[in-house]
């Protein structure tokens, strides 16, 4: 990173402290289509947000100045950081009264940076990156394609961190314009940002994987290799952007903020116990992290209709009847996490048939489905009845007994068996290793055989780190 960018003043603030950041490695065309579903929300929430952009070079602002005009109707302030190129400051978009220009010295590293920091009522998000030095890309040299250029960084909606980068951005702009940073304190001040809504969340994440799909079928790339890095590198993206909407949601829920974490934990121990493939097993991990974005059921998606992310597609092994909630039918716009849709859908069925969305019983229902909604149930019954005054084993009793008089009616009886041996292990000392959600890296939760149509054991691997 860059000595006094403000990538690496995020990093070294965080670097020993108990929520240190994952960075993570972007082309050039995944940093456009967020940036772009970024900006598209900011023209469809009227929430006034204070926005700080930093474009690298002034040309690649006045690409987008006509884009920036409409997003000035809709924003408190809008800052331009860019190095200055001929026409950056006669643009008609500069000279709106709440656009703000900082002409970035051209050795300044943060002229190196892509930035977009939106601070919002609602919401806030925030893309931070840096360009790849020359050394940085190795033998293979600088790309060809301006597309294949990349960066180094992260983006989030988590306010805390949107807002400390925010401090940062001004602080730097201070040294060339001291009266705006001044003007800009206060509109952040002024922003009371809170988390933002499984709506905001929903619609967001919608418009960053519709996005990056339409901008990776517009790409033309011409080496097959190529072509699969960039498609490897998307996919990371997409799950990225339901991670995020995972871990917001978790941080919301103040009674039962490691949710996620602790219904993974137990899903891989009864996966092991059942013995499932280590396949499965990641499939149903995923799963876990992402079980709670089933309220988005009452969500609108904003995917284009006719495509192939269409309402009625159906799961590989769903009857034609059987609707997806639209949550995990965003997840269906992705080949490979399909299967994760599909598990996460038909967590609510009962094993007698009496359940939702498409009334499966007994083995219709998808084993990890069933296996997430008993773990799930267990975990929140087990952060319901928690108290200083009962043991570990009098807790794990209680919250096993109410599964256990569903079994048969709610749960599958052989799941709630192994469930048991699991509490009696917990009972005995048996630690669950808790697991810290990866955003910034989703590739490692993936394997080629989640998609139902895939017989191959290829292991899918990550994007460069």
């Amino acid at each position: 990173m860059l000595e006094g960018s403000i990538l690496q003043q995020l990093e070294a603030a965080h670097r020993h402290s108990n929520r240190p950041i994952r960075f993570g490695v972007y082309y050039k065309n995944t940093l456009v289509a967020l940036c772009h579903a970024l900006e598209d929300h900011i023209l469809a929430d009227q929430g006034q947000p204070l926005v700080i952009t930093a474009f690298q070079r002034g040309k690649w602002y006045l690409q987008e100045a006509e884009r920036y005009a409409d997003i000035a109707k809709c924003s408190r302030e809008i800052v331009i950081m860019a190095s200055p190129d001929a026409g950056f400051a006669e643009h008609p978009t500069s000279k709106l009264s709440n656009v703000d220009l900082v002409a970035l010295d051209s050795t300044d590293a943060v002229a190196q940076e892509w930035h977009l920091i939106i601070l919002s009522p609602g919401y806030t998000a925030m893309v931070l990156c840096q360009e790849l030095s020359e050394a940085d890309y190795g033998a293979g040299g600088l790309p060809d394609s301006d597309l294949e250029r990349k960066f180094y960084g992260l983006w989030t909606f988590e306010p805390e961190l949107v807002k400390e980068t925010a401090e940062l951005a001004i602080a730097h702009i201070q040294q060339y314009n001291p009266e705006l940073a001044a003007k800009l304190t206060s509109h952040q001040q002024a922003i009371q940002s809170r988390l933002a809504t499984l709506e905001d969340l929903s619609t967001v994440v919608s418009r960053v994987i519709d996005y990056l799909q339409t901008g990776q079928d517009n790409l033309s790339i011409p080496t097959a290799l190529r072509q699969k890095a960039l498609d490897s590198n998307l996919l990371s993206n997409e799950i990225q952007a339901f991670l995020r909407m995972a871990q917001l949601i978790d941080l919301a829920d103040i009674n039962n903020p490691m949710a996620a974490s602790e219904v993974v934990a137990l899903s891989e121990a009864m996966g092991q116990l059942l013995e499932l493939p280590a396949w499965q097993i990641k499939r149903l991990r995923l799963a876990g992290l992402l079980h709670r974005i089933d309220p988005l059921q009452k969500a609108e998606s904003i995917l284009t209709p006719g495509t192939s992310s269409s309402y009625t597609e159906q799961a590989p092994s769903c009857p034609l009847t059987c609707p997806l909630v639209p949550g995990a039918q965003v997840l269906r716009t992705m080949p490979r996490l399909r299967a994760v849709a599909q598990i996460i859908t038909h967590q609510t069925e009962w094993w007698d048939g009496t359940g939702e969305p498409a009334g499966l019983a007994g083995d219709e229902i998808p084993l990890e489905s069933r296996i997430l909604a008993l773990v799930a149930e267990f975990q929140w019954r087990v952060h319901q009845i928690k108290s200083a005054n009962q043991s570990r084993e009098e807790i794990f009793v209680q919250a096993l007994e109410p599964c256990r008089q569903q079994q048969s009616t709610r749960f599958d009886p052989k799941l709630i068996d192994a469930l048991t041996l699991l509490v009696m292990g917990l009972q005995q000392g048996l630690d669950l290793p808790v697991m810290t959600t990866k955003a910034s890296n989703g590739m490692w939760l993936l394997d080629s055989r989640w998609d139902s149509h895939s017989k191959s054991s290829e292991e899918i691997g990550s994007y460069p780190q």
